[in-house]
């Protein structure tokens, strides 16, 4: 059977990639939860109130939009870079545009429910490598950043 993780670090080798992990995830939320709000208060101030009716749709394209192009640039949101973690695809790779998307869409889907979001959580504090819901059917995962020499 093929280990679908293989390029990924060894929870238990290269422990130090997740150390943590779980925790920092949530304060990564945390901060983007409120620069994503920023940037919907700022778009309704410049549409002079006009968004504020549009406020829940405004809010969800504004945090699609920014988890999108960040994590396509650098494999993390600005959470993420704040405490130190970063996304990696199961080759070990930090994301393509495509896996973005993909992840985000699927990070999205589970923010719907409450009940996905709280497997999701369960299962970042108990996994080896600390995988919510969507990063296991993606086969992907969050690492603390590697040091670059």
């Amino acid at each position: 059977m093929q280990d679908h993780h293989s390029g990924l670090p060894d929870p238990i080798l290269d422990a130090q990639f997740y150390a943590g992990v779980p925790f920092k995830r949530l304060i990564a939320w945390g901060v983007d939860l409120v620069i994503i709000l920023l940037i919907s208060l700022v778009l309704v101030v410049v549409t002079l109130g006009i968004l504020l009716f549009l406020f829940p749709l405004l809010f969800l394209s504004v945090g699609v939009g920014y988890r999108i192009f960040m994590i396509n640039r650098r494999s993390a949101t600005l959470g993420m870079i704040f405490t130190g973690i970063e996304f990696r695809n199961n080759q070990g790779n930090r994301f393509t545009l495509e896996q973005s998307i993909w992840h985000t869409l699927a990070f999205s889907c589970m923010s719907i429910s409450v009940l996905l979001q709280l497997a999701s959580m369960a299962m970042m504090l108990f996994g080896a490598r600390g995988q919510g819901l969507h990063d296991l059917i993606m086969g992907t995962t969050a690492i603390n950043r590697p040091v670059e020499h």
